[in-house]
């Protein structure tokens, strides 16, 4: 039986990146926050939820990315993925809407079962599994904030 990541390291024990990176153990990880720091020259920043939205899968370590006061994602690691929560604000809808038909099945059905909250828009949990996957959310993603030229 594996050891789930809020066991491993808890609110007292802070991981590393490397830690991080060996327990996610998928390039997908590393590829995304190379992506994320180099595109939106953005630092991350290591923070831990008790009970982020009363879902025990993002309780513990998390790893905020954000720009201008936007949010770009939080990633959350998990043994072998790991889960990405955006934000598609409500007056982002309209584009992000125009590029979901262009996305795998996977994101496609998450994006269209999520509903629309007044406060936040949409909030997607994606477990990123797969490049394909991948490359959908960095489109999501640059929807909220323009990569750098």
């Amino acid at each position: 039986m594996t050891m789930m990541w809020s066991e491993l390291f808890n609110k007292e024990t802070e991981p590393s990146d490397k830690d991080i990176s060996f327990f996610v153990d998928t390039p997908l990880w590393d590829e995304l926050n190379e992506y994320l720091k180099e595109t939106y020259n953005v630092k991350p920043k290591l923070s831990y939820s008790g009970c982020a939205m009363d879902k025990s899968a993002w309780k513990g370590w998390n790893i905020k990315y954000i720009k201008s006061s936007k949010s770009l994602c939080t990633l959350y690691p998990k043994e072998g993925y790991f889960l990405a929560l955006l934000t598609v604000s409500e007056k982002d809808i309209e584009e992000a809407d125009a590029i979901i038909p262009s996305c795998c099945d996977y994101v496609k059905n998450l994006y269209n079962n999520t509903e629309v909250s007044k406060n936040y828009g949409k909030m997607i949990g994606i477990e990123v599994t797969s490049e394909e996957i991948l490359q959908d959310m960095k489109k999501l993603i640059a929807i909220r904030v323009k990569p750098k030229k």
